[in-house]
């Protein structure tokens, strides 16, 4: 596990778009995980800029979703969908029928789960997976007690989710509390996986995924058990690790080699 410490979400950002740009120079036709929330968007603003300078291409990607809200459609603007298709996919030259979220009208959402996870397997995997982190560990809508090796599946929504999420719908507006989403397991099956986490309310979620024991309790803890792991956070995020400054050194002797 690699843990990276910078001084704010820009350089966050920032250090995150530089992996997924080698990975695009290195592989055009790289298969990428992608992820929703906050911490996501301003990488997703760095990328696009690239794009518009010529440093990057997806025309040939094909891209996977963490996950999806069941019961809304792609064009509500509360959807995962809409959310990439607003963010992202609308401002760079990629293939939209290439761009894979969950469905959340399907009509057999156990079964529309299984074949999502047949997809991610007919594209060989994923390469680089982008992952945000909730202040409870979750990763994806993997909330504590979900099985480290779970797949994609069906999953229920916290009360503390729902009512975090509340402020994005109306008063009288359908809020859905289930969801599907890419398991554990299948998170880590991909290749290289990003996590970002900026600002204190994180911090304690961030110090139980890098130095706290392997537990459901804190799903993003399973990353511990991947080969190649890059965790990036700010100096608030990274606060309540024991011994920041290690990560630093490390990340500066790092530095020297290249």
């Amino acid at each position: 596990m690699k843990v990276i410490i910078l001084d704010n979400a820009e350089q966050v950002a920032g250090y995150g778009a530089k992996i997924f740009k080698q990975q695009l120079a290195d592989n055009p036709q790289s298969v990428l995980g992608l992820a929703t929330g906050s911490s996501p968007l301003i990488l997703y603003r760095i990328l696009i800029e690239l794009y518009e300078r010529g440093k990057v291409s997806f025309r040939e990607v094909t891209t996977f979703n963490l996950d999806e809200y069941l019961g809304l459609s792609g064009d509500h603007p509360q959807s995962y969908r809409y959310f990439m298709n607003r963010n992202l996919f609308d401002h760079i030259d990629i293939d939209l029928a290439n761009t894979f979220v969950p469905d959340g009208t399907t009509a057999d959402p156990r079964a529309a789960a299984r074949e999502y996870e047949s997809k991610i397997a007919e594209a060989g995997g994923i390469d680089v997976q982008l992952l945000g982190i909730g202040y409870n560990g979750h990763i994806g809508f993997n909330e504590p007690s979900s099985s480290l090796g779970s797949r994609t599946r069906v999953k229920t929504l916290t009360a503390r989710t729902i009512a975090d999420n509340a402020r994005f719908f109306g008063k009288d507006e359908y809020q859905p509390h289930l969801s599907i989403t890419m398991g554990i397991g299948t998170i880590l099956d991909a290749k290289n996986v990003v996590l970002l986490a900026t600002g204190e309310s994180k911090a304690a979620a961030v110090r139980n995924t890098i130095e706290g024991p392997i537990s459901a309790n804190c799903p993003a803890s399973a990353l511990q058990l991947h080969p190649a792991t890059t965790i990036i956070v700010d100096q608030a995020a990274a606060a309540a690790l024991d011994d920041p400054e290690f990560f630093k050194h490390i990340e500066r002797e790092n530095q020297k080699l290249q």
